[in-house]
């Protein structure tokens, strides 16, 4: 095992907060994260978490307390104890589909677009574009103007 893992070899969980400590990809395989027991079709389903992978990162995302910024850390759940993921309803289904629905529709031609709506403009990119080209340009502010002194 390389020096630079070694700090982070602790499967009896003493030095980091309690919980059992292994290197990047040096956790049991019977461990594993959210992201894979969702790839699995699983998840924790209210499991504690019961280890944890730690490696040196440069930047501070998914930081634990105690832990420097230069630690990356990611929580472990036991495989065994994992529930199958619950399937949505139909009516949630229907909800999700219609909430959809509605951020593609543009309220100013009423057209659906394959896309959803830009939040910014609040209408679609032809509907955007037309009343670009109709405006006017702005009239330079009073700001600009010069004024003489009195």
């Amino acid at each position: 095992m390389s020096k630079a893992r070694l700090p982070f070899w602790d499967p009896s969980g003493s030095r980091f907060g309690g919980l059992p400590t292994y290197p990047w990809k040096m956790a049991p395989p019977h461990l594993a994260t959210k992201r894979q027991l969702a790839a699995d079709g699983l998840r924790p389903g209210g499991q504690p978490v019961c280890a944890q992978v730690m490696w040196r990162t440069t930047t501070n995302g998914g930081r634990a307390a105690g832990v420097p910024r230069t630690t990356g850390v990611a929580y472990l759940y036991d495989r065994a104890l994992a529930k199958p993921k619950r399937e949505p309803s139909p009516a949630q289904l229907e909800a999700i589909a219609k909430a959809l629905r509605a951020r593609r529709l543009c309220p100013q031609c009423g057209i659906e677009k394959d896309y959803c709506l830009p939040k910014r403009y609040g209408v679609c990119l032809d509907c955007h574009e037309q009343g670009q080209a109709g405006a006017t340009p702005a009239e330079p502010s009073r700001s600009d103007d010069r004024r003489e002194p009195s």
